[in-house]
């Protein structure tokens, strides 16, 4: 801890001391332990604390009514410092962070005492700076991660917030492994207002009367249903099967929460309700959403789905993918092109990497043998590598034999045993990669050329899920300029790609490989075509 300067004989000090709830501060000493410390610190540095502020909330985020009552004092002059466990204790936002650096730099805080360091005006400013914005750093990454935890948690099925009635939350998967269960007490009772709801005699409030009065439901804080949130029960899609996240974001999902109706009994009381609970808008599942940039402004393409209704009485329906331009209002890609035009663009790319199983047999037969023939001498590597790798394990024994018969000192002993240990984990590596590397890039090939072989196939022919799979599987960068899609392929497919070049002309010359002769003609013009045979030496 830093030497805490006599200058701070005058100084007055208002203790702060907070801990929040949120995962952000689990690691942190609780309030009481933060006070307790702090107080010792301050007996035996001889300061003065004239108040203590305690407060249990978080700091990312500017509005903490504590922690703005203590500036307040500060500023009419009751305190001139402030005594903290660390400065993250003050802030995790870069505006309050900002009204603390303002006020010592003023001198309007004349000190700041942390329990490992203090902080005076006339500091180099830039050491605070980095303590605040590892504090602000922080809260923003966790930010990131407990939203990306939440996305997760949705799409694997489980609503990622509080279970309304009827349901609780199950985080430790104690029953089934599940995330939402039925909650004992009160399903059947919610499940007994959606029926009086469907007998069709009871409107709402003469339901909600019943629920508290002759019931006596209570909600998880003891009290009476309110009227909003019967009607938040009745509109909720979660008790059909159904959950939307975030609020109000169009993202649907599929729970794995056990329904409590049907949705048709759901939209048959939305009917009843009339324009309190108007049933959810159906929305479409398009192909190629949530996968395709705009290339000049980079915005998500979407999707709209149009009618076209003839004088002649025939019905069309298109489907359009266009810029949102969320990040730039004024990108010009306002054409929208449609889905069945997208999609040949993509089955063009999947043309373009699509090779004949006839290929793919040879290819991995080839592959194969070349494995073999190259297997003694891999052998050989491997023997020496072992070889390399015992003999690092008998210096390291004779080097700690040699330093327990004080043949060597303890400096030297750690010089070389830090030398040989880094040898030793260089020859593990060398052995394992030399063990796995080739059986894996077999692996890898056989990947590719089935994906290649059967993608185009599975993508004309194949379901929604299907064809996103395969698109996603393709590449990555997915950009739409001027009606054109562009694709990063992933680095095996581009080797495929250049198989397919050679091989388009030369394979329809062999073609019906119906007979034996042609499978040997096929054969014997592979290994004589110098595209296929350098790609042999490529990185699948």
């Amino acid at each position: 801890m830093d030497k805490i300067s006599k200058n701070t004989e005058k100084i007055k000090y208002f203790l702060y001391a907070r801990k929040s709830s949120e995962s952000e501060d689990r690691q942190i000493l609780s309030i009481q332990s933060q006070k307790q410390e702090l107080i010792d610190l301050a007996k035996k540095s001889d300061l003065e604390i004239v108040r203590i502020f305690e407060e249990s909330k978080s700091a990312k985020a500017p509005g903490r009514p504590v922690f703005d009552e203590m500036i307040t004092r500060i500023k009419k002059g009751e305190a001139n410092g402030i005594l903290c466990w660390k400065l993250d204790r003050l802030a995790r936002n870069p505006i309050d962070a900002a009204q603390i650096q303002w006020s010592l730099q003023n001198e309007i805080v004349k000190h700041i005492q942390t329990y490992t360091r203090g902080h005076f005006p006339t500091d180099n400013v830039m050491i605070m700076n980095v303590e605040f914005g590892i504090a602000t750093q922080f809260s923003l990454d966790l930010k990131l991660n407990v939203k990306r935890g939440l996305k997760t948690k949705a799409e694997e099925g489980w609503f990622p917030q509080l279970a309304p009635m009827g349901y609780l939350n199950n985080p430790l998967h104690i029953k089934e492994g599940k995330d939402i269960i039925k909650d004992s007490q009160r399903f059947s009772i919610v499940r007994k207002m959606f029926d009086s709801m469907l007998t069709g005699h009871y409107t709402p409030p003469k339901i909600l009367e019943i629920v508290n009065n002759k019931w006596g439901v209570r909600t998880r804080r003891d009290k009476k249903m309110a009227r909003s949130t019967l009607y938040r029960i009745f509109t909720s899609p979660f008790y059909y099967g159904e959950f939307e996240y975030p609020a109000n974001s169009g993202n649907w999902y599929k729970g794995k929460h056990e329904p409590m109706i049907t949705r048709k009994e759901y939209d048959q009381i939305q009917v009843s309700l009339g324009r309190e609970g108007k049933p959810r808008p159906k929305t479409h599942k398009f192909a190629y959403t949530g996968m395709i940039r705009c290339a000049e402004c980079g915005s998500m393409i979407t999707a709209d789905k149009k009618t076209k209704h003839q004088k002649n009485g025939n019905v069309h329906h298109y489907i359009y993918y266009f810029c949102t331009r969320k990040k730039n209002p004024s990108c010009s890609q306002r054409h929208a092109i449609r889905e069945k035009d997208l999609g040949k663009q993509v089955i063009d790319i999947l043309s373009s990497i699509e090779i004949p199983p006839e290929f793919r047999q040879w290819a991995m037969e080839y592959l194969k043998k070349e494995n073999k023939k190259e297997a003694e001498d891999r052998n050989k590597i491997l023997a020496s590598q072992q070889n390399t790798y015992k003999n690092c394990i008998r210096k390291i024994d004779r080097l700690i034999d040699m330093r327990a018969n004080d043949e060597i000192t303890e400096e030297e002993f750690k010089t070389k045993k830090s030398k040989l240990e880094k040898d030793k984990v260089h020859f593990q590596e060398l052995l394992n990669d030399t063990d796995q590397r080739v059986s894996q890039w077999i692996e890898t090939a056989d990947w590719v050329f089935t994906f290649a072989e059967k993608a185009k196939e599975k993508f004309e022919n194949g379901e929604l899920e299907i064809k996103k799979a395969i698109l996603s599987t393709l590449g990555s960068n997915l950009l739409l300029k001027d009606k054109k899609l562009s694709i990063c392929l992933q680095k095996p497919l581009i080797l495929t790609q250049k198989f397919h070049w050679g091989l388009e002309t030369e394979f329809r010359k062999l073609e019906p490989l119906k007979t034996r002769l042609n499978k040997e003609d096929f054969n014997r013009l592979a290994k004589q075509n110098p595209v296929w045979l350098r790609g042999q030496d490529s990185n699948l």
